[in-house]
């Protein structure tokens, strides 16, 4: 059953288009060389919704069970993030207990519960399926697609994928590919999915399988952009200190997506700038567990660290 509807979206003075968001809602436990931080909460909608919330009204749809904590929809609701389309069922909420090494670069997963996840089917209310702007955050591109098939006349949708569904689903992977406008996945990923070394090359690999816009994830060195109006670096914020990347990715995604769809102009107009106030967003992810961090951020601090940005980059 969906939660209540007085989890409501807060009211934007300014006008925004919403963003609808798919995918996992989890609790992650995190272990670094420094600390342990059990059952935070995580998934790739979460990280993706609430980055995306700084900009305009975010609606998200995923699957928790009975044991998700009281605190965590609360801080949804401080969000102004629609839960309307956030399944609560008996049952255990997605768990994924995972180990960063020193370098904060390479981890390793100790533990996978799916719980009432391994059955879920993203249902939209009605509300939501017209959506203009539509995020497919991680999930199996079979319920990407599921999605997609509910949905009427987005005007701008992105799929995010990993490295498991190339590896087990890569032919309903390559039929989602077709019918997205923006396709994102990391360095590794693009390499496997083209056998091409160069992520030029990549790039033009993958814009033959249907996008108009591809986004390459590169970590802590930022993200490319391939689309209509040619390449695009987009840095990364530098940090003196990372403690936890989990989910960044996801949150510079969900950030790009909530500037595009809180700004006015076509998206090839805006897509590079989108990309920018994605990668600050990331960056707060980067300094706290999970989203501790980021949901203490207002949106005038990620305006500062854009401005900071600007100034090293210019030349």
């Amino acid at each position: 059953m969906p939660l209540p509807s007085a989890y409501a979206p807060r009211l934007w003075i300014k006008i925004s288009m919403s963003v609808l968001i798919v995918g996992s809602t989890a609790l992650d436990s995190i272990k670094t060389p420094t600390s342990e931080n059990p059952k935070l909460l995580g998934g790739s909608a979460s990280h993706a919704a609430v980055a995306a919330s700084f900009f305009g009204p975010v609606r998200l749809v995923g699957v928790v069970g009975d044991d998700f904590p009281k605190q965590y929809v609360k801080l949804y609701e401080r969000h102004g993030i629609d839960l309307g389309g956030l399944q609560m069922l008996p049952g255990k909420t997605f768990h994924w207990s995972g180990e960063y090494e020193l370098n904060m670069d390479n981890r390793r997963t100790l533990l996978t519960e799916l719980g009432v996840f391994e059955t879920f089917t993203p249902t939209l209310p009605k509300t939501h399926q017209s959506s203009p702007y539509v995020l497919l955050a991680n999930i199996a591109p079979s319920l990407q697609s599921h999605v997609l098939d509910q949905m009427r006349r987005p005007k701008f949708i992105v799929a995010d994928t990993m490295d498991l569904w190339l590896n087990i689903a890569l032919k309903d992977l390559l039929a989602l590919i077709k019918r997205v406008d923006a396709f994102v996945l990391n360095e590794s990923e693009a390499h496997q999915l083209t056998e091409k070394n160069n992520m030029l090359h990549a790039a033009r690999e993958i814009h033959k399988l249907g996008p108009k816009y591809v986004i390459i994830k590169k970590g802590h060195n930022g993200a490319m952009l391939s689309g209509p109006s040619g390449l695009f670096l987009a840095p990364a914020y530098p940090l003196d200190c990372v403690m936890d990347p989990t989910g960044a990715g996801d949150s510079f995604v969900g950030g790009m997506m909530g500037y595009l769809a809180a700004t006015s102009g076509p998206v090839e107009k805006k897509m590079r700038r989108a990309m920018i106030y994605g990668s600050v967003v990331a960056s707060f992810c980067c300094e706290g567990f999970g989203l501790t961090k980021t949901t203490k951020v207002k949106r005038r601090d990620i305006d500062k660290r854009v401005r900071e940005l600007e100034k090293l980059i210019r030349f």
